[in-house]
């Protein structure tokens, strides 16, 4: 290695020689060089990158000529006002070649200009020339001094590779620094097979890919924008390895050629899982008919014609041989950029067909009741949904839906209300209805709609900034009992970061969460559309539905994290409450009162979080007890 400054003269190192090396006439075998009076500091060239490409590197066979050519190539970086070599003998064979360097000295700067640049305020001139002006004479570390302040403007910027490549008018005290920026002239996907070559074309259009990132001929290339195409080529879930490769232009150095480096994942996916569920027959012995097989089967098309268009099914149920009693399927089809590659918003449009079956927690029994029976909701119909994309995280959604409401009990019969066990232990159906048309089976069309506001950022792990969120459903008057209502909530979080971030360690920074949501309905109000009251992501400490379905509803947190420094994650403590507004009678047949529930209610706890785990203790403040609950990913 050229970079080598030791001065030892352990005769040991001369086997690295060989012993009976026949050199030409006046020729030597360098053992070291040495750098006598080399300026050093920020931005002057070092002794690896001013010696790596001389003649005189350790081991190798110099002559007078060689040693002339190395001194002149030294001279020709124009920073020196001379160079010398020493050539002194060292070990057996080999001599010492040391290099004395006098640093050029220059009239003091009286001007400076950029030559080059089309990124560079001109702050920037001003700002070196204040600087360059107190320190006298212009000499290397002068120079130094300038490349430091403009690069280091270029790489504030993410523009990498904005560089100066020379000076001059250093003699007149006029200085002109010429930089390279790193103009674009051609970006190229690169696809690789699964050994990792390259390939002359991959399944995916190459469009699929240029509208996912920024980089255009003729601008400037920015890290920031490589760190946006791996981020957004990613999201698109069509290669599992994705690379931003930049290289200089081989036909201008000063210019740069992006490849795009890609590996395709399959385009299609099929999965199944086959479960048996035997139930004992006669005798207690289970037989051919006692076998039910149960699963579900997946399926995926990820690229439809080479276009990120994708197709995903599924189906499930508990005994394929009688599917109609809880058959679950679901197929969605995505278009992205459905309005046109150009468009800034990526508009992407999704449609499905769906059936799905969820336990509605409108019709569960308050602390004090019994257990009572379940009321599922299943969900059949389809949804078109069109979604625009103004930031990563912000949006806004419109859909149209049409759907069949059914609600059923736990042997899957249609239920039109709700029930509860008698004070002799007997049941009793006289409970909330469950529909609008009170017969257990609603037929809807309505639309929705969503906006959502999302500034946040991790520092060290934990969010930082604001969220506002705001969803509507408007209905159309179409379907059973022609119900007309509108059904509106609105959300509002705030993550305030109270201290700087410590930037020598990856504890999260203390953060005060502020929260605030509240909602209504106007109009015709089911069951199944009232707000539900208490659970994980409404009042912790409480079952989801325990404190009671609700036409309107407001809840309202606070959280306090805490870091803890040696394990790099937070403890946290908060306090919540929720309440129904006194509408809860507002709701058919009054579930809240039915059920015995308390229509509101206060919680407060601590805990910790664990990676995506968040252990905490919250108490009940209507029963005044508490319980340790593990739950996961984020509160707000």
């Amino acid at each position: 290695d050229d970079d080598d400054d030791d001065d030892d003269d352990d005769d040991d190192d001369d086997d690295d020689i060989p012993a009976r090396r026949v050199l030409k006439d006046g020729n030597f075998i360098v053992e070291s060089v040495l750098a006598t009076n080399l300026p050093t500091g920020p931005g002057i060239p070092t002794k690896a990158e001013l010696f790596g490409g001389l003649n005189a590197r350790k081991g190798n066979e110099v002559s007078k000529d060689d040693l002339s050519a190395d001194l002149e190539a030294l001279l020709n970086t124009g920073l020196f006002a001379n160079v010398d070599a020493n050539v002194t003998p060292k070990g057996k064979n080999g001599y010492a070649v040391e290099f004395v360097f006098r640093e050029k000295i220059w009239p003091n700067v009286q001007t400076f200009k950029v030559q080059g640049a089309t990124a560079l305020p001109p702050t920037i001139e001003r700002e070196v020339l204040t600087t360059v002006r107190r320190q006298g004479q212009c000499t290397v570390r002068v120079l130094a001094t300038m490349k430091n302040i403009i690069e280091g403007y270029y790489t504030s910027k993410g523009l990498t590779f904005g560089t100066i490549s020379h000076f001059d008018g250093m003699e007149t005290g006029d200085v002109v620094a010429h930089v390279i920026e790193g103009e674009i002239t051609r970006v190229k996907a690169v696809f690789l097979d699964d050994q990792m070559q390259p390939i002359t074309r991959g399944r995916t259009h190459p469009r699929v890919i240029q509208r996912e990132h920024n980089f255009k001929v003729g601008q400037l290339y920015n890290v920031e924008d490589a760190k946006t195409a791996l981020r957004d080529i990613f999201l698109l879930q069509l290669f599992d390895n994705v690379q931003v490769v930049p290289r200089p232009d081989d036909r201008d150095q000063s210019k740069v050629q992006v490849d795009i480096v890609l590996r395709e994942r399959p385009v299609k996916t099929a999965e199944s899982e086959l479960e048996w569920s035997i139930a004992p027959g006669e005798g207690g012995k289970p037989d051919l008919v006692s076998i039910k097989p149960g699963g579900s089967v997946f399926f995926e098309h990820r690229n439809l014609d080479g276009w990120g268009r994708q197709l995903y099914g599924s189906v499930s149920t508990a005994n394929f041989l009688q599917p109609q009693d809880d058959l679950g399927f679901k197929l969605e089809y995505h278009h992205p950029y459905c309005l046109g590659d150009g468009d800034p918003d990526k508009t992407n449009f999704k449609t499905s067909v769906f059936n799905s079956r969820k336990l509605s927690p409108v019709f569960a029994g308050g602390p004090l009741m019994e257990e009572v029976p379940s009321i599922w909701v299943d969900r059949a119909g389809a949804k078109a949904t069109v979604t625009q994309n103004f930031t990563r995280q912000s949006k806004a959604t419109a859909s149209v839906i049409c759907e069949e409401v059914t609600t059923r009990d736990e042997s899957g019969a249609v239920v039109g209300a709700g029930a509860k066990q008698g004070a002799q232990g007997q049941l009793s159906a006289d409970g909330p209805p469950t529909t609008h048309s009170g017969n257990g089976t609603d037929r809807l069309m309505f639309f929705q709609g969503g906006l959502t506001r999302d500034t946040t950022h991790f520092v060290n792990g934990t969010p930082v900034g604001a969220r506002d969120i705001f969803n509507l459903a408007q209905s159309v008057g179409l379907g059973s009992s022609f119900p007309i209502y509108n059904r509106f909530s609105a959300e509002c979080t705030r993550f305030i970061q109270l201290r700087p971030e410590n930037k020598k360690k990856n504890t999260p920074p203390p953060v005060l969460v502020a929260h605030a949501k509240g909602g209504t309905v106007v109009g015709n109000c089911a069951s199944y559309d009232a707000f539900t009251l208490g659970g994980p992501h409404s009042c912790r400490g409480y079952n989801v539905g325990e404190l009671g379905a609700a036409r309107s509803f407001l809840e309202y947190a606070a959280e306090l994290r805490v870091p803890i420094p040696k394990l790099d994650t937070h403890a946290f403590a908060f306090w919540e409450r929720c309440t129904d507004l006194g509408t809860s009678g507002a709701v058919p047949g009054n579930p809240t009162e039915y059920y015995r529930r308390a229509g509101s209610g206060t919680s407060m706890g601590a805990g910790i979080k664990l990676g995506p785990v968040r252990a905490e203790y919250a108490t009940d403040g209507n029963q005044a007890n508490g319980n340790w609950f593990v739950r996961f990913g984020e509160r707000f």
